[in-house]
């Protein structure tokens, strides 16, 4: 492990899985698009092991894109690497390895390591190889995901506390800097918005250099920029493949198959760039197909395109809520009761629900407020709604709860 590096913890996935450090049976798969901390991640683990006194002979962490082991690229050599790495290990043995994807075969190593019974095994890796292939074929049943986002604004203010950073009084500057700066970790580090967004950069070209280049499935590289584009410029709005058919082909002068651009958004969604949110039937209490809607990893992809820096509130605060709510574990859909729509249905693993929408202001007039709470109203069941905006003063209808959206999350409060 490197000298002591000051890192951020993030709790929120730490929690999810210290029940399964000793766990030998399952391997922890940690995913999420690149940069996003996945590596800061392991090193905090084991941070945590030693503390609990686990023996350095038994932590093992080979970060296959930095030396020594950058060499490493067949699975007979990491073996080699791992059965000399834990020569001195007495009891259960703790694996790390980063951009696993670099060896060939590595599912079957893996797997043959896990069978032995003593080793709890942590992995990262490009995400478009490492759940879309072998890995899921072979280890069905065998490994966690902890899928992890860039930094939610609740992380955001509380990682600028802790690297001694300024944090605005008003929590509305702060979120305007949030949504401008993005959540890349690293990107803290800096302090001018030119200079996060020059990094940011670096780490969009990275995703294309290491992830789309390679990809066999990605075989027209400029077309497949023009899907991303479309669908990150109209992130939070209802997209369908026939749109971006469309689109290409009247705008861009493309003629493309809908099959390829199904394909195209689903590498996308691999890659960890966007995020599909189905849309819900609130009767039937079903998903529906079609009309599904796509948000960002992080906004940063939006402002790296459009750098006039005007925000469109409507999706931008969407994808903030949502990304929030992930990131505390509630599964969510964007909900249809009869001929309206409610922003989000969240679901937690005990299947309990609670419906959120989601408007900027709606104090303004009279007009706005109805229709925002109009959706909410013609839910009819006892679960709780809520009704988040940036209005600093709080309106009581109804038993829905009306709330401050940049507090809210800032709070740490859930749905």
């Amino acid at each position: 492990m490197s000298k002591e590096k000051k890192l951020y913890p993030r709790e929120k996935y730490l929690s999810a899985i210290r029940p399964f450090y000793q766990d030998t049976e399952m391997i922890k798969v940690f995913t999420g698009v690149r940069r996003c901390g996945k590596s800061s991640l392991l090193l905090l683990i084991q941070k945590e092991l030693k503390e609990k006194g686990v023996a350095d002979t038994n932590i093992l962490y080979v970060n296959l894109d930095k030396r020594p082991y950058i060499g490493i690229k067949t699975s007979d050599a990491l073996e080699r690497i791992i059965d000399e790495g834990f020569a001195d290990a007495d009891g259960v043995k703790y694996l790390f390895i980063d951009e696993v994807q670099n060896v060939k075969d590595f599912e079957t190593s893996l797997n043959a390591y896990r069978e032995d019974g003593d080793y709890s095994i942590f992995i990262t890796g490009s995400n478009s190889y490492l759940l879309s292939g072998e890995l899921v074929t072979k280890l069905t049943g065998r490994y966690l995901e902890v899928k992890m986002s860039t930094l939610t604004f609740d992380e955001y203010i509380d990682m600028k506390r802790f690297l001694g950073k300024a944090v605005n009084p008003s929590i509305t500057e702060e979120l305007r800097s949030y949504i401008l700066e993005g959540g890349f970790p690293y990107a803290l580090n800096y302090d001018g918005l030119s200079e996060k967004r020059f990094y940011v950069q670096s780490v969009v070209d990275e995703i294309f250099n290491k992830d789309v280049k390679g990809n066999k499935k990605i075989r027209k590289k400029r077309l497949f920029d023009l899907v991303m584009q479309f669908v990150v410029n109209n992130f939070g709005c209802t997209i369908s493949v026939d749109n971006i058919v469309n689109h290409l082909k009247e705008v861009m002068h493309e003629n493309v198959s809908k099959e390829t651009v199904y394909n195209y958004i689903t590498q996308l969604e691999n890659l960890r760039i966007i995020s599909k949110c189905d849309r819900f039937d609130l009767k039937s209490k079903k998903s529906l197909k079609g009309g599904e809607k796509y948000y960002l990893s992080d906004l940063s992809f939006y402002f790296l395109h459009n750098t006039d820096n005007r925000i469109p509130y409507g999706p931008v605060l969407e994808n903030i809520v949502y990304q929030y709510a992930r990131s505390i574990g509630y599964e969510v859909s964007v909900g249809k009761v009869g001929k309206l729509e409610v922003d989000f249905v969240m679901r937690t693993p005990s299947l309990d629900y609670s419906y959120v929408q989601v408007a900027m202001y709606i104090l303004t007039d009279i007009s706005t407020e109805e229709r925002e709470y109009r959706s909410l109203e013609a839910i009819k069941d006892n679960y709780p709604k809520y009704l988040l905006t940036l209005d600093s003063l709080i309106q009581k209808r109804n038993g829905i709860i009306h709330a401050n959206l940049a507090e809210f999350i800032r709070d740490g409060k859930t749905f």
